[in-house]
Formats: C-alpha cells, structure tokens, sequence
C-alpha cells in the first residue's frame, strides 16, 4: 500500500509541524505500512490518506494544549493519536504519554514505534477499567479516538476530571446525540471544537464531569 504525497502535503499545511517533526511522523507512517497486513492496526481503507486521516487529525489534539507535559491516551490502537502525541512531546525535550491498549499484537506495534521515532512513550497492556484509577492526579490530558460513546468515556475519566485532567475526545457528527444522552447522567462543563480535517467533526474539550445524583 503507497502513502499519497498529496495527501502528505495537505495534512502538514493543516497541522504545520517542524522537519524534525515531520521526520519522526514519516518513521511512524513506515512502520505502520509494514506492520498493517500482520496487525491490522488501522482501517485499510484509510491508509492512502494516512497523513490527513491519522496524522493532522492527532496533531490537532496537542495543538489544543501545547504545554501539558503528561498525557493518557485510552484504547491507543494502532497509535492514534497517542504516538504521534508522543512525537510532539519529543520535540519539546520534556513530557511524557501512556498508551492503554488490551490487545497484545497492537502493543508491540506500539513499543516498537515508539523505539523508532524516540517518543517518550510508556505502553500498558491492560483494560481501561483496570488501570485508569492509577493516573488520577497524575495527567494533564486525557485522549480517546474512536473509542467508545460519551457516557461511556465519562464513566472511564471520571476521577481525572474530577482532579483537574482536561479530557480531548475527537466526536464525529452525531456528537451532539452523545451529548444529549450524556447530559441525562452527567453534570458536563466542555466545548468544542471543529475538526481542521472533517468540518462535520468536532472534538469536545471536557474541564469537569459530575455525576447526577439521581442516576
């Protein structure tokens, strides 16, 4: 499978980044392409428009809070957008990602990218519900990509939002039904952004969550 130039150039005039950058990104396009027919890490259909679809698409979310230094992304996957996060912290010289991901074969590829690109990165091999009470009033941000609906999220990050982590959840266009759902069990301070690669996509920016007392 060959990776679009074009399509390379489109998400770096989004998501402009340095050329060190751009290096270490390029590194983890590479190895993702290797690895995809073993690992099923993305959707195939996704991988000519890799840069716009995963790439720019994760370098928005650090672009929302440039100076956090600890980051918690739940359900990485095949590394997005935690990686890439975990690319933008190296650049920074400072800082540090955890990736929580159950599946074994999808941490591999992850520690190993993480090898290869240099980026700060610490993989766990766990289920969210497990491990997600460990960095309470330890992260500054929390991400989650594609990962579950809103209530669901809440119910994961609720002691982090409640101990001052900023929750970045990149929504796609029925975000305002997740909300409206949310909102029957949850008190939620967010707003939102729209997404610079999918007008009809917007990423909420959740400060604190609390839980109904009537539910």
């Amino acid at each position: 499978m060959s990776v679009d130039n074009d399509d390379r150039a489109r998400a770096l005039r989004l998501t402009p980044v340095s050329r060190e950058t751009q290096e270490r990104l390029a590194l983890l396009v590479a190895e993702l392409v290797k690895w995809q027919n073993a690992k099923n890490l993305v959707s195939s259909a996704t991988l000519a428009d890799v840069w716009t679809r995963h790439i720019a698409d994760s370098l928005q979310l650090f672009a929302l809070a440039p100076d956090a230094r600890a980051w918690l992304d739940l359900g990485s996957g095949g590394g997005f957008p935690g990686l890439v996060i975990g690319i933008c912290l190296a650049e920074q010289g400072q800082g540090r990602i955890h990736l929580v991901e159950s599946n074994a074969r999808k941490c591999a590829f992850l520690r190993h990218a993480a090898r290869v690109t240099g980026a700060p990165v610490t993989v766990h091999a766990s289920r969210i519900e497990d491990i997600v009470g460990e960095f309470t009033e330890k992260v500054d941000v929390v991400t989650a990509r594609a990962l579950a609906p809103l209530p669901i999220l809440l119910g994961w990050c609720k002691e982090l939002l409640r101990t001052g982590t900023l929750g970045l959840f990149p929504k796609g266009q029925y975000l305002d039904a997740e909300l409206t759902e949310a909102s029957k069990y949850w008190k939620i301070q967010a707003s939102t952004v729209v997404s610079v690669t999918d007008p009809a996509a917007r990423i909420l920016l959740i400060r604190e969550a609390e839980q109904r007392a009537d539910t």
